[in-house]
């Protein structure tokens, strides 16, 4: 089993940053993938990051390419987003995800097996 905390989100505006983090403890050896998603009231969760799990790729979705960066600190199996030039449409709950099979669409919520209980971020205009 693998546990996934997510810690760093808040209240922000327009323009402002925020650093989300996911700490992960368990059997993390298993792991392939690590992901960010979000999801706001009445939406479907949504692909934010990716990035495997050595940290030598990473991939986004297009909405944030440029503003947000994910990376990973190997020695505290923790994964992290930055999230500069925030907008209003950033708000929603933010989700860590963990993949132990790889070989999947990043983007997809269905190929992740663990879940965090998710941060929130709000962006006020």
């Amino acid at each position: 089993q693998v546990q996934l905390v997510e810690s760093g989100g808040g209240l922000v505006q327009t323009g402002g940053s925020l650093r989300l983090s996911c700490a992960a403890s368990g059997r993390t050896s298993s792991l392939v993938t690590m992901g960010w998603f979000r999801q706001a009231p009445g939406k479907e969760r949504e692909f934010v990051a990716g990035i495997n799990w050595i940290g030598s790729r990473t991939y986004y979705a297009n909405s944030v390419k440029g503003r947000f960066t994910i990376s990973k600190d190997n020695a505290k199996n923790t994964v992290s987003l930055q999230m500069n030039s925030l907008k209003p449409e950033d708000t929603a709950h933010y989700y860590c995800g963990a993949d132990r099979d790889g070989g999947r669409p990043v983007d997809s919520p269905y190929i992740y097996d663990y879940w965090g209980q998710g941060t929130q971020v709000t962006v006020s205009s």
